[in-house]
C-alpha cells in the first residue's frame, strides 16, 4: 500500500532514517500485506500546510469559481460507512490547500478477488494500520475505489474541500490521492467500472480547479526523498501515478497503462473537445 505519511501535530514522531524506498518496492501481496500494512510513507511540510491552510480558509464568496469544464460529483461513501463509531481515537482536525490541481493513483497491494461488500473491511484495515500501529493522524488517501466501481471517502475534511492528504511524499500539497483497493502490477486485469469511477472522480475534482486533466502541473517538492529535491518544482501530469512523484512501482504496471484512459474519459466528462490537446501547465506551487 503506498501512500505518504503526515502525522498529527499532537502525535507527530521525529523520525530517524528508514529504508522507505525498500519497504515501498517489497510491498507483499495479499491479506497479510493488508493487516502487515508495510506502507511507503512520509510526513507533509508544515510550514507550507499553514501557508495553504490560510489560503484555504477564506470566505467561499472570496474564492475564484470556475464554470468552464466543470463535471458532475459522482456517488461517494461517506466515512461512516466503514469507520466504526467506537474506533476509539479523537481526529485530529483536517488541514487544507487552497485548491487540488493534481491526482495521483496508487493501488493498495491487498487482493483482487475480494467480494465488493468487503470493501469498508479492506478500508477499515488500511486506516488501523495507519492510525494504529503507525500513529498516523488519519487514513492517508483522499478516495479510495473498490473493483466495483464505488468510491469511498477516505481522509476527513470533506469530499469536495482540498484537503490535504498523505499519500505521495513531497506532494501532498493541492494534489487529491485516490487509491485502487487491489494490486495491479503487470498482467493484472484492472477491473473496468474501477476505471470509469477513477475518471468520474478525477473529472469531478479537478474541474474544481478548471484543470484538464490532459495537461501538466508545476508541484514544488516538500520533501527530497521523493524524486525531486525539496523546493524543486517539478513539472508533472495533472492525473499523475505515485512513481510520477515517487520512486516507487505503485499504482502498478497495469493500472500506470491505464492512465492515458483515464485521462482522456475525465476531459470528455468535463465536456472537453478530444481533439484539443493542452498545452502549457499550471502552477501548482504555494
Amino acid at each position: 500500500m503506498c501512500a505518504h505519511r503526515q502525522a498529527s501535530p499532537r502525535t507527530r514522531r521525529t523520525p530517524g532514517p528508514r529504508p522507505v524506498l525498500m519497504r515501498c518496492l517489497r510491498c507483499m501481496p495479499g491479506l497479510a500485506a493488508v493487516a502487515a500494512l508495510p506502507l511507503c510513507a512520509d510526513g507533509v511540510d508544515r510550514a507550507a500546510t499553514a501557508q495553504l491552510a490560510a489560503r484555504a480558509d477564506r470566505p467561499a464568496a472570496a474564492r475564484p469559481v470556475t464554470a468552464a469544464h466543470t463535471a458532475a460529483r459522482p456517488p461517494i461513501v461517506p466515512r461512516s460507512a466503514w469507520l466504526e463509531k467506537n474506533a476509539g481515537r479523537t481526529q485530529p482536525p483536517p488541514r487544507y490547500d487552497d485548491k487540488v490541481v493534481a491526482v495521483f493513483v496508487h493501488h493498495t497491494d491487498s487482493p483482487n478477488g475480494y467480494d465488493c461488500a468487503d470493501a469498508p473491511r479492506i478500508i477499515r484495515y488500511l486506516y488501523t494500520g495507519q492510525t494504529g500501529n503507525r500513529n498516523w493522524d488519519d487514513i492517508g488517501y483522499n478516495f479510495l475505489v473498490d473493483r466495483c466501481g464505488t468510491i469511498y471517502e477516505g481522509r476527513a475534511g470533506g469530499v469536495d474541500r482540498p484537503v490535504t492528504g498523505a499519500h505521495t511524499q513531497g506532494f501532498n500539497h493541492r494534489s487529491a490521492g485516490i487509491a485502487a483497493l487491489g494490486t495491479f502490477t503487470a498482467g493484472a486485469t484492472v477491473p473496468q467500472p474501477m476505471i470509469d469511477a477513477i475518471a468520474a472522480l478525477t473529472a469531478w475534482k479537478l474541474g474544481l480547479a478548471g484543470v484538464d486533466p490532459r495537461t501538466t502541473v508545476r508541484l514544488t517538492s516538500s520533501n527530497s526523498l521523493s524524486r525531486y529535491a525539496a523546493g524543486t518544482t517539478a513539472t508533472l501530469p495533472a492525473l499523475a501515478g505515485h512513481n510520477d512523484g515517487y520512486m516507487t512501482t505503485c499504482p502498478g504496471a497495469a493500472l500506470s497503462g491505464r492512465l492515458p484512459e483515464i485521462r482522456g474519459t475525465a476531459a470528455r466528462l468535463q465536456g472537453r473537445p478530444a481533439a484539443t490537446a493542452p498545452s502549457g501547465s499550471l502552477t501548482g506551487t504555494p
